[in-house]
């Protein structure tokens, strides 16, 4: 008798623990889903981001965009809604990014890296357009339907030279080693004994605090300045003219031309102005012109 009421309590138990655990979610399944390691429950798994948005990704194209050759075996094609890049975000992953929308006409800027307001907007426009969350940040559905209607970018198209078409050179420039920054393209040269070694878009100061013209030198480089007046980030700076430096500038990589300088020469590309930086000696020539 006494072994078969332990018996009948077990059972009631197990049967409790078992109603407990539907309850709550808590199955072997349900954990693998979250992250965790689930043993025999790969059948559950979630499905791929192509095969539920494709059919979708189908009726939404426009006419005349034909998928291109995405590379799926891609290591950042990533599956699901999580978050791949947002606004804030900088990397040459999103420097794709950039170059894959310039392409379908979503992006009308020279890849930067950085992921800012612009690109938050025509991520958002791409979405709206193909019947997904409006969020402006890139998760692995919008970034799967991307690479399937794009191809994939060349060099020059990741890293083109400038925006703006460079102008004849000032012929201050065109003897020594020269920073040759032209007000009228807006671009700055890095020339050697007249010979353009690289180019890049540029932003001056606003009405307010204009950034000077003429000639002058290097005086001095700080690789990790931060500006002592206004507190922010002045990234590779290159002073020329008492606080005035040719420096990074993420807000000029977000806003483009929309902002301004106070009296600085900005650059938006990163990458480029940090090899200027490793290239650019105390004592060479600056020229600021029209």
């Amino acid at each position: 008798m006494h072994r078969r009421s332990v018996i009948r309590r077990t059972l009631v138990a197990a049967a409790a623990v078992t109603s407990l655990a539907f309850a709550t979610g808590c199955s072997s399944d349900a954990i693998g889903a979250g992250g965790g390691s689930s043993k025999g429950g790969s059948s559950s798994a979630p499905s791929s981001p192509s095969s539920d948005s494709e059919p979708q990704g189908k009726q939404d194209d426009k006419a005349g965009e034909k998928p291109g050759d995405g590379a799926t075996d891609s290591p950042s094609a990533e599956s699901g809604a999580r978050v791949l890049m947002k606004e804030g975000t900088e990397n040459e992953q999103v420097r794709e990014l950039q170059a894959r929308l310039r392409q379908i006409d979503y992006f009308h800027r020279s890849p930067t890296s950085f992921y800012g307001s612009k690109t938050a907007q025509a991520v958002k426009e791409f979405q709206t357009k193909r019947g997904l969350p409006a969020t402006g940040s890139t998760d692995g559905t919008t970034w799967t339907r991307l690479l399937a209607m794009t191809k994939q970018p060349t060099a020059d198209q990741l890293r083109p030279p400038t925006t703006n078409e460079p102008d004849k050179p000032d012929e201050r420039c065109m003897t020594g080693r020269v920073l040759c920054i032209s007000k009228e393209s807006r671009t700055l040269l890095w020339m050697i004994d007249g010979k353009q070694v690289s180019a890049m878009d540029v932003r001056f100061g606003s009405e307010n605090t204009p950034t000077r013209e003429g000639t002058f030198k290097v005086d001095s480089k700080s690789r990790d300045h931060v500006s002592t007046i206004y507190h922010t980030p002045m990234p590779y700076a290159m002073f020329f003219s008492g606080g005035q430096a040719v420096h990074y500038s993420a807000d000029f990589a977000a806003r483009g031309y929309d902002g301004a300088s106070h009296g600085c020469v900005n650059v938006r590309d990163k990458e480029r102005i940090s090899q200027l930086f490793e290239q650019v000696k105390v004592g060479d020539k600056v020229v600021v012109h029209w």
